[in-house]
This record gives structure tokens, C-alpha cells and sequence, in this order.
């Protein structure tokens, strides 16, 4: 079973600033060179012009132009009074905000706030895709303006203004930062309504680090926060439409060889709103074997006998606790974080805000896909076909087929290799090893996984061909 096999160890870091060290099965792929994948390193002029996902167009709200001569002199002498205020404090803010894309703190402020809340995966890839469609929307929004008005920079007018970071390669107005802060702030205070003024306040801070580095222009924020807050307003109506309220008033199939249980989880979200796909059934796969059948009598089997290992053991119970239940949108963002950094996105935030849109798209429509063909057919799990079986942990409440762990990181990473080829060996690996340390710990059977894999690949599928005409080329 672990022949070619070696192991890696990853560290990392978890809300409260524990540090976990993850063991993750490689198959070989690892010991690869990972490049860094080669990117068009423009200053994605033409953004404005990709396609939107709740805009009309990026020159929907587009805004009226910076100001005059006189105001912008005044703006750069308020610059020039903030360079006194630059102590370490300042600095480390700078520094904070400034780490990556302008999307890449908000998603780990996203995650953090989930993670706090327990919130399971189904609804926090749902949260993330709206989050992130927010953002993509402004930031594309916000070069439709850029490029039409070309504001330079504050220091290109004012050499005596030094900024503390390099200009962006893009021109100033409207601050990118800003956008993004606004869009984010505003769909999380919706989200989570009983922290909306620490989003505010770090919406603030954001902004704010923007003007003590010396980089834009009070304008410029000014005007970007209320830019991401008119598209985030858009996300927050469609947040509402997309059916993750509705209760279930289905049941329980009561004839022998379907899943039983109380209260399944998730039962209605087959019929949430889709963003790439048609709708969830879209990609409905055919029926599972009867429970009765010689193919799940094999596919039990090989759950039965599968020989338990400290490492196979350790490995499954990653991925349900570590990785996986409750946390595997916090482990597959985290993956595209460090795909984002490693590519040198830091300034090309239209590219970033894109990568997270798509990434979290394709994890909340195959989430969807996933539990619509799981409550069409009701497959019972290994212990119920064997009550004599014991899986290595609790079986998550919800039918068996297909497998959502494979479902869901098929889906993610095939568009994180689309999106970062010279990684995809490894994304590819660590969505195989999920899917098999489902058998590992006896909670899935074979076909479950096999169909979860290509139903995950037929969303990411959808998701690659939206990406392939947004007009990005």
C-alpha cells in the first residue's frame, strides 16, 4: 500500500499562534522542484475589462475622476505631515497590510472568523465565495478608474514625499487596498454581524497604512472604501437569494439499503445557488451500486480489510481534524496562499483577487454538486452495510456517495494546478491523498471516492472554462 510512498511534514500556524506539525503523504510527487509558475508581469492594464460576476461590467460604477490640481497639492502636504507619524507601531501596520495581494490578510481575517465560530465547510466555502467575489468584482471595478483617469502616484508629483514601500506598478486612484478593505469589511459585517466594527476598524487600519507608507492619496481611499462597499452590496443581495437559508422538508428514506440516521446535514444544499455551474445537478452522477450488489460487497471488503497503520491512521485523522471536516477551507486556502506568494502576486492584485475567486467558487459549487447527488441517492456508509465494522472515527452525518472530501479538493485542486501548472503535481497529490484517507479511515467506500474525484473534476472543469474566457488571456 505504501510502496513509492514518502512523507513530508509541514508546519503550521493556527489560530491562537499554535504551530501544528502535518504529516501529508507525497506519493513521490513532492521530491518534484516546484517552480515558481510563470506569469505575465504587467500591471494587468486591462483588468477593468474582465469578466464580472455581480457587476454588469467593471465600468458600472465607475467613478468620477480624482481631483484637481489644487486639492491634489494639499493631499500631498497631509502626506507629507504623516511622515512624522511613521514610528514602529506605523511601521509594523505598514508591513502587515502590505505581506501580499491586497486580498491575501482578508482571507485569513475570513478564515479566522470561521474557525472561531466552528463553522462547517459547506457554509464557510460559501461565505469565502461571496467574500471573494466581492473583492474580485471591486478590484476589477477599480482598474475600469484606474486606467481610465492614470493618476500617478503621490511621490512621482512630490519627490520629497520618500514612501516606505514601492510604488505599486499601477496608477494611484482608486486605491486598490481600499476596495478591497471596503468590499470585505462590508460582506463579512454581514456575515457576522456581532464583530462589524472590529471589520470596520480593520478596514480602517488597512487604509490607513496605505497613506502613512506614502503610496496614495486620502482620495484615493476615500474613494475605494466606498467603491467595495456599492459592489459588496451587490454580493450581500445575491448572499441572500442563494437558498443556504432554506430548511429541509424532505425524508428520511425508510426502505432497506439507504442511509438512515437523524437530522442529516446539509440536506437541502443541493439546491443552493450556483456560480459556474447551472445548477447542482448539473453534473448529478449515475446511481451507486445497490447495497445488495457484488461491487459494493468488493468495495466493502476492501474497507474491511485495509490493514491499519500508525501512518495510514495518522493520515486520516489529518485529514478529518486536521485538514478536513470543520478546517479543510482553512487548508486548501492556505495552499493557494502560498501559490499566490510564491508566484510573486504581491502587486498584481487583479491576478490574486481572481486566483481566491475561482479557487473558492470551485470549492462551494462542487460542495454544492456533492450534496445534491448525495441526498438524491442516499447511500448508506461502511458500518451501516457492516454494523460489525468500526470506521477509525465518527461518521460525518450525511449519505456516503459520493465522497465530499473528494468531491470538494478534486475540484480545488485541479483549478490550483490550472492556475499554478509547476505546482500542480503536488495540489493533485494532496486532493489523491485526501480522497484516499477516506478509506484509510473506513467512512467511504471505493466508488464513493472514484465518482467524488470526477465529479469534483467535471466542477473545476465548469470553473477552468468561466476562467478561460473572463478575459484575462
Amino acid at each position: 500500500m505504501f510502496e513509492n510512498v514518502s512523507f513530508r511534514f509541514f508546519r503550521y500556524r493556527v489560530p491562537g499562534a499554535v504551530i501544528i506539525t502535518v504529516m501529508l503523504l507525497s506519493f513521490g510527487l513532492f521530491n518534484q522542484a516546484v517552480a515558481v509558475p510563470a506569469v505575465n508581469l504587467q500591471t494587468e492594464s486591462d483588468a477593468g475589462t474582465w469578466t464580472t460576476w455581480v457587476l454588469e461590467s467593471g465600468s458600472q460604477f465607475r467613478l468620477d475622476a480624482p481631483p484637481n490640481d489644487a486639492t491634489t497639492t494639499a493631499e500631498i502636504a497631509e502626506l507629507l505631515a504623516m511622515v512624522g507619524l511613521r514610528d514602529e507601531a506605523a511601521l509594523q501596520q505598514i508591513a502587515y497590510w502590505n505581506a501580499g495581494p491586497p486580498a491575501y490578510r482578508w482571507n485569513q481575517i475570513a478564515i479566522n472568523a470561521m474557525l472561531k465560530r466552528g463553522l462547517p465547510a459547506n457554509m464557510a466555502f460559501r461565505n469565502l465565495a461571496l467574500l471573494h467575489v466581492a473583492i474580485y468584482d471591486a478590484t476589477v471595478a477599480a482598474w475600469d478608474s484606474k486606467y481610465a483617469y492614470n493618476r500617478p502616484r503621490p511621490s512621482e508629483l512630490e519627490p520629497a514625499l520618500a514612501p516606505v514601500i514601492s510604488n505599486p506598478p499601477n496608477p494611484s486612484y482608486p486605491s486598490e487596498y481600499a476596495v478591497t478593505a471596503g468590499a470585505a469589511s462590508a460582506v463579512l459585517a454581514w456575515l457576522f454581524p456581532d464583530e462589524d466594527q472590529v471589520f470596520e476598524d480593520m478596514a480602517q487600519a488597512a487604509v490607513n497604512s496605505r497613506l502613512l507608507a506614502g503610496v496614495e492619496y486620502p482620495s484615493d481611499v476615500v474613494s475605494g472604501l466606498a467603491l467595495g462597499r456599492q459592489v459588496a452590496a451587490l454580493v450581500i443581495e445575491y448572499g441572500k437569494a442563494d437558498g443556504s437559508d432554506a430548511k429541509w422538508e424532505g425524508s428520511i428514506p425508510t426502505e432497506p439499503g439507504y442511509w438512515t440516521g437523524e437530522n442529516p446535514a446539509f440536506a437541502s444544499q443541493g439546491t443552493w445557488k450556483t456560480w459556474a455551474l447551472t445548477s447542482g445537478d448539473q453534473f448529478r452522477p449515475l446511481p451507486p451500486p445497490a447495497y445488495d450488489s457484488e461491487q459494493l460487497a468488493a468495495d466493502m471488503d476492501e474497507v474491511r480489510t485495509f490493514e491499519r497503520t500508525p501512518a495510514s491512521n495518522a493520515i486520516a485523522m489529518f485529514w478529518e481534524f486536521g485538514a478536513g471536516g470543520r478546517r479543510i477551507y482553512w487548508f486548501w486556502n492556505d495552499v493557494g496562499n502560498r501559490a499566490i506568494l510564491e508566484s510573486g502576486w504581491n502587486t498584481h492584485a487583479p491576478l490574486a483577487a481572481r486566483a481566491y475567486a475561482l479557487v473558492n467558487i470551485a470549492a462551494d459549487d462542487s460542495a454544492i454538486a456533492c450534496f445534491e447527488a448525495k441526498y438524491t441517492y442516499w447511500a448508506m456508509r461502511p458500518f451501516q452495510l457492516d454494523p460489525e465494522f468500526k470506521p477509525l472515527f465518527t461518521t460525518p452525518n450525511h449519505p456516503s456517495y459520493p465522497s465530499a472530501h473528494s468531491c470538494i479538493s478534486t475540484a480545488v485542486a485541479t483549478v490550483l494546478a490550472d492556475l499554478f501548472p509547476t505546482n500542480a503535481a503536488e495540489v493533485l497529490a494532496l486532493a489523491q491523498e485526501a480522497s484516499e484517507a477516506r478509506i484509510w479511515g473506513g467512512i467511504h467506500f471505493r466508488i464513493d471516492i472514484v465518482v467524488g474525484a470526477k465529479l469534483g473534476q467535471d466542477v473545476a472543469g465548469a470553473v477552468i472554462a468561466h476562467a478561460n474566457s473572463d478575459g484575462s488571456g
